[in-house]
């Protein structure tokens, strides 16, 4: 399997150009805690009075194609000292409001219990090693041990919370050499895309001279004794974290060399706003090129044969129609998993020198379900799919016959199977809501599925219950909505219910278990998400029938799922949160803005507010395939209908509303959230408070410290629970 270790543990690559993605916590490197989420009880305290900071607006009004839009806190887009100051500001008004909750203290406290236990990743093998992530239980990052067999004793090989005292430099990627003499990681401090490649002589354990800087959206991919990688120039100083990223480019990096001797490998300069991802085959034949040219998630695709010196890169694939993914090669033909002309994906082969469709060798044809995963490992084809937005796996031969399917203990959602192609034995992951993350090692010759380590959780997880339902959206499409809570649940039509969504980007929300989620569930919460469109659960027709123009369908699906929740005595609207990150943030906003009565406190993260100036910043440009762009002037048309910065009405009363963004977002620039908070305090009807909780040396949520995660967790339920009129510790 091409660079597997770098693809799960890398926080970005394709997947970050991809999208802005949901704020979830990578579920190997960085270890095993989807965090977001509160409880339920009885009384609380009386609603304190607000006193916003004063804030300067300036008179700025962009035209966009006749119509006039005022813009008076574009000044917010530029990091300097004023910008500082309401920053401070802002968080004094918010902690004063939550430092007031008196039961804040005590979720904090139960966090810290609950998340305390050790979590694991699954173990994988390189230089005839075991290697495996470690979190003790309240480490801020996760430790990678090696071992020389299962049952030696593990050593602390790369210790991330070393890298810094606050522990907000993260490991985001790394990958050994093939032979398993080398690894080379990355860094990224404060939760910034910026990445720092390092090496590490893994013989030894010696940390090498080597230092590769500015790398962004990429992962290492060895050959020889060195790696590619891909880069942008050097931003200019002051604003590296919201420079557009224009550019990118491969490198060969030689292990022992300065950064100033690497070779550049290819360029593109007629299309700046291209981006490059390099893989190597595990046997080094041939190095390809993944190519995005924005979040729709088709890519072109390019490759070079190593194994000849005078070979140049070539495409197989030049267009921007579909995806593909090269799973590895087998001989001199690549293994790729696409969704051309099969919405759901197939796998086939293709010969790089004949790389026309009519001579493509379909291996795994398209089924109903969507094909997720492939991996190449032990002389068999491991192909994971996704059923209503549940894993099953099948195995099949080098053929494409199917052998036998993976026996899962639940419905729930798997990871893993990465290995090499002579392995006999691969580990995967498997959770659900309420499944803590459990490790399972697969026989692949004897097809015998093993409970390899179970996580222990001071939690009853057989208290609760999944079920999943089927609603009608507006335009009358039924929309799948996975539904958690105790048992014996009274359905009274005032449980506090948490909505939870983010619909979009061709990313699938499936079942993962959530410490913070627990806490909300073991208080009688009810946890509600929905598979809404424009996310991949049932294939490409599923995406594309929420990106523009059809963006509202998301909207649709997810006001839909609150009026079912609603309708069918689960919660009312005084007893209902709503909560997404990044495109989910989104979500949250054009939600509250659309329906503001409808739920009673809103929790838009790191939100894409500002839909028409998204493209200007970082990466941003490549979400236009998914949103549209305010340049074209039917899209400018579709956008300013729901930009939820735009569509913030004067005197309405608004849903109790926290915003969560930290300053070093690079991903979704912070001025988005400060805009939108802004123009909320400014024009928002009083009776609920609006409120931005601001991270400090934090990002987009990859990386994020075990410290920082449970205190954003107390805050946030605390501030759920207050303006519910619940007290979930009011009995003690």
């Amino acid at each position: 399997m091409i660079n597997k270790t770098t693809l799960l543990l890398l926080a970005g690559g394709l997947t970050a150009v991809s999208a802005c993605q949901p704020t979830k916590t990578d579920t190997t490197a960085n270890s095993m805690t989807n965090e977001t989420t509160t409880a339920a009880a009885a009384s609380a305290p009386v609603a304190r009075a607000l006193d916003y900071p004063k804030i300067k607006k300036v008179d700025q009004v962009d035209d966009y194609f006749g119509t006039k839009v005022a813009d008076p806190y574009r000044w917010q887009e530029t990091h300097d000292e004023a910008l500082d100051e309401w920053i401070e500001a802002e968080n004094a008004v918010t902690q004063s409001y939550l430092s007031h909750i008196p039961f804040r203290d005590n979720i904090k406290e139960r966090l810290t219990e609950i998340w305390n236990y050790p979590k694991y990743g699954a173990p994988f093998k390189e230089g005839g090693k075991y290697y495996f992530f470690k979190n003790d239980g309240l480490q801020n990052q996760s430790v990678l041990y090696v071992q020389e067999n299962l049952k030696a004793e593990p050593e602390v090989f790369l210790d991330p919370n070393k890298f810094s005292d606050d522990g907000t430099v993260a490991l985001s990627s790394l990958e050994f050499s093939k032979d398993g003499k080398y690894l080379a990681y990355g860094t990224a401090s404060g939760g910034s895309d910026w990445n720092t490649y390092h090496v590490l002589d893994a013989t030894t354990g010696e940390k090498l001279d080597d230092a590769v800087e500015w790398v962004k959206f990429s992962g290492p991919s060895w050959y020889k004794n060195g790696f590619f990688y891909s880069r942008y120039d050097a931003p200019t100083e002051g604003n590296k974290l919201a420079n557009k990223n224009e550019y990118h480019k491969v490198y060969y990096h030689q292990v022992g060399t300065p950064q100033s001797q690497d070779k550049l490998v290819y360029e593109d300069k007629q299309h700046a706003l291209r981006n490059f991802y390099g893989q190597t085959t595990d046997d080094e034949h041939f190095l390809i090129l993944n190519v995005s040219e924005g979040a729709s998630g088709a890519n072109a695709l390019y490759y070079k044969d190593l194994t000849d010196t005078k070979a140049t890169i070539k495409p197989i694939v030049e267009n921007f129609e579909s995806e593909y993914n090269v799973v590895d090669n087998m001989g001199d033909k690549l293994l790729v998993r696409t969704n051309k002309n099969a919405p759901r994906y197939r796998l086939v082969l293709i010969d790089p020198e004949k790389p026309q469709e009519q001579n493509w060798q379909v291996v795994i044809p398209e089924s109903e379900n969507v094909m997720t995963d492939v991996s190449l490992v032990g002389g068999r084809i491991i192909a994971t799919y996704m059923k209503d937005a549940s894993s099953e796996v099948a195995v099949f031969d080098t053929k494409g016959k199917q052998l036998n399917k993976v026996e899962l203990p639940a419905i729930g959602t798997v990871s893993g199977f990465n290995g090499k192609k002579e392995d006999k034995e691969v580990f995967f992951t498997f959770t659900s809501f309420t499944y803590p993350t459990s490790i399972y090692r697969y026989d692949i010759p004897n097809n015998k599925v093993t409970l390899f380590r179970k996580s222990e959780v001071d939690i009853d997880t057989d208290n609760y219950e999944t079920k999943q339902v089927f609603y009608t959206s507006k335009d009358g499409t039924k929309v799948p909505m996975f539904i958690v809570h105790k048992k014996g649940l009274a359905l009274n039509g005032n449980n506090p219910t948490m909505l939870y969504a983010y619909g979009g980007f061709n990313i699938s929300m499936t079942p993962s278990f959530s410490i913070s989620n627990m806490l909300w569930l073991e208080n009688g919460g009810v946890y509600a998400l929905p598979n809404l469109r424009g996310g991949g659960e049932y294939g490409e027709e599923w995406h594309k029938a929420g990106v523009t123009p059809n963006k509202q369908n998301v909207f649709d699906d997810f006001i839909a799922a609150a009026e079912y929740l609603i309708k069918e005595n689960y919660t009312s609207s005084e007893k209902l949160a709503v909560s997404g990150g990044s495109n989910g943030g989104l979500l949250v906003g054009a939600f509250m803005t659309q329906r503001p009565e409808l739920a009673k406190v809103a929790l838009p993260a790191v939100g894409v507010m500002d839909m028409l100036r998204f493209h200007k910043f970082t990466i941003g440009w490549a979400w236009v395939p998914e949103y549209g762009s305010s340049d074209n002037e039917a899209q400018f048309k579709n956008l300013y209908a729901f930009s939820p910065l735009h569509n913030i009405k004067e005197g309405v009363k608004y849903p109790a509303t926290l915003v969560k963004t930290a300053d070093h977002d690079d991903r979704v620039v912070p001025a988005h959230s400060f805009k939108f908070i802004s123009t909320l305090q400014e024009k928002g009807a009083p009776g609920n408070p609006y409120l931005i909780r601001i991270d400090v040396r934090a990002g987009h949520g990859a990386g994020k410290p075990t410290s920082l995660q449970i205190q954003e967790a107390a805050d946030t339920w605390a501030f759920v629970y207050q303006n519910m009129g619940l007290n979930p510790y009011a009995n003690q």
